[in-house]
């Protein structure tokens, strides 16, 4: 019977060593292997190695060994000094999340790039189409400018001819009443000399 209360005593005090504590994640240092234990300490048996970088659960720990019970992805269970756990992801296993990411972030800007030019070849085509009806614009003002230069020409040389016309039309004209004054005056000096001259004769026939 008192085998039996110390065995039940030693059990006791064990349990009370062990803290025991929810399931956590944990990762198994970045080293080539970790060996691990039957138990929370060095005095117990290797019973194998875990992989560098393995994901494992961390079941409990003995905080007088710093030694955790833990459950690696076949299922087995072991025991493995604390500082051998990290709560980060291993560098096997960061490495390609950084990978993707860095491949993920190139795309992104390959992507950047490829919109960019595209949108930059938009541009430099609207800004040629903009050069061209531009110089359109131009040279139609051009056209127009020498056309309008032309027409006022051709005004001003209408104007000049209408100038000589109207000159010649008013000679013309005085050329006209200087002639009919010079008949009215000779008729004025004319005719009062061949009135009286009648008149004698119709005395002397009567």
């Amino acid at each position: 019977m008192r085998k039996l209360r110390l065995i039940g005593l030693t059990l006791l005090a064990l349990n009370v060593s062990v803290m025991a504590h929810a399931e956590e994640k944990r990762y198994v240092s970045d080293e080539l292997n970790t060996w691990v234990r039957s138990g929370p300490g060095d005095n117990y048996r290797l019973v194998g190695t875990i992989n560098a970088g393995e994901e494992v659960a961390l079941l409990q720990t003995n905080s007088d060994t710093s030694y955790g019970q833990i459950r690696d992805n076949s299922g087995r269970t072991a025991w493995i000094p604390l500082k051998e756990l990290s709560n980060d992801p291993s560098l096997r296993t960061r490495v390609p999340d950084l990978e993707n990411q860095v491949k993920t972030l190139t795309d992104k800007l390959n992507n950047i790039d490829a919109t960019w030019n595209q949108r930059t070849a938009e541009m430099q085509k609207k800004v040629s189409q903009s050069d061209s009806v531009i110089n359109g614009l131009q040279q139609e003002n051009q056209t127009l400018k020498n056309q309008l230069i032309v027409a006022q020409k051709k005004v001003n040389a209408a104007n000049l001819q209408l100038d000589d016309k109207q000159r010649t039309i008013i000679m013309q004209w005085f050329m006209y009443g200087g002639g009919v004054l010079g008949v009215g005056l000779l008729l004025g000096l004319i005719l009062p000399h061949l009135i009286p001259s009648r008149r004698r004769k119709d005395r002397w026939m009567n």
